[in-house]
């Protein structure tokens, strides 16, 4: 699948989404989350590649003491060993730091985030519902967080019915509190409450969860014959990533599986699908090479023309490098349109 261009318009900033003033308290509970993580390490279990079940991978890095390593076959880069399902069920619901997220920093930036995040979406899916002859029936988002896209797609009134399928109870109750209509269970135990989905989101997602296949697989069954499955994820090949490694964001104790545009798409053709296109529509890549190079966490006097961009002319040659990385397949930040095959 040939990745498209992605024309980005409008700045970006990670401020906007994380006041700088929020930032310590947000570190210090992460940082506690992960010493939970470490000392439940015995738990943690090797696993075969989550984009093509390849047994042979390569070590790549380590971050948090945890090793991610390089699928030989598709090039995914995973965790491995990585936290067991139970783990990861007990991570997430015990959290601090998606505690403080929901409690300060999500309230704080809810304005930016729905008009220059969750809006920019919408009318990206609703985009790809009219290129592609999709009815706008039933829309479910699948792990919708706290409700903000789901929430404008029901205000929207673009489509017939917005269902938002979120098991964790504090937030299917931030979504309900949205007007959301809400089915308070895990994608893979969804049945009749939603007989047929037209359209299936999924933001954010698939680089948590500890088995990607059984959750698209699980999609799929939810999807008439025809409908569409719209993902977006870190790209494991894009601009931070490759440049800064394990000091990139994108390499998370919590992103345990980053896929690239060639192994998403064999991944989502094997759960039953029909690639359509491919993206990288990222707006903060190039922010955060120049925020570690400004912080001391990545040095690049010895590439001049990375130092130039990035340094000495950024306020001038900054967006412009991002608008080519996006342009061009290059961005960390990755979406995904597809089409469910016929058959039942």
């Amino acid at each position: 699948m040939e990745v498209q261009p992605a024309v980005i318009t409008e700045k970006l900033s990670e401020k906007e989404l994380c006041p700088e003033q929020l930032l310590g308290g947000q570190e210090a509970a992460f940082a506690r989350d992960i010493e939970r993580l470490k000392a439940r390490r015995a738990e943690f279990v090797a696993v075969r590649c989550p984009g093509c079940d390849s047994p042979s991978a390569s070590p790549t890095l380590v971050k948090f003491t945890f090793q991610y390593v390089t699928c030989n076959d598709c090039q995914t880069l995973y965790m491995s060993p990585r936290p067991s399902e139970a783990v990861m069920a007990d991570y997430y619901r015990d959290s601090e730091n998606y505690r403080y997220w929901a409690k300060h920093i999500f309230p704080s930036s809810e304005t930016s985030r729905r008009e220059k995040i969750h809006r920019p979406w919408l009318e990206r899916v609703i985009g790809f519902c009219d290129r592609f002859g999709i009815s706008k029936g039933v829309l479910m988002e699948v792990g919708p967080g706290f409700g903000t896209f789901s929430a404008l797609a029901t205000e929207s009134g673009r489509f017939s019915r917005v269902v938002a399928v979120e098991c964790t109870p504090e937030l299917a109750d931030a979504c309900r509190a949205r007007g959301v209509e809400v089915v308070e269970k895990r994608i893979e135990e969804v049945g009749e409450e939603v007989p047929g989905a037209d359209v299936v989101v999924s933001f954010e997602c698939l680089e948590h969860l500890f088995a990607p296949r059984a959750f698209l697989e699980s999609c799929a069954r939810r999807l008439r014959a025809g409908a569409l499955l719209v993902l977006s994820c870190p790209n494991g090949q894009g601009f931070d990533v490759a440049v800064l490694g394990a000091e990139s964001l994108a390499i998370d104790a919590q992103h345990v599986n980053l896929f690239n545009p060639s192994s998403l798409s064999r991944l989502v053709e094997a759960c039953g699908f029909e690639v359509l296109e491919v993206s990288t529509p990222g707006r903060l890549d190039a922010e955060f090479v120049h925020d570690a190079i400004r912080e001391g966490r990545f040095e690049v006097s010895e590439n001049p023309f990375l130092k130039r961009v990035l340094v000495d002319e950024w306020e001038r040659l900054g967006w412009p490098f991002q608008q080519f990385l996006a342009e061009n397949g290059l961005s960390s930040h990755m979406w995904m349109a597809a089409r469910r095959r016929g058959g039942g």
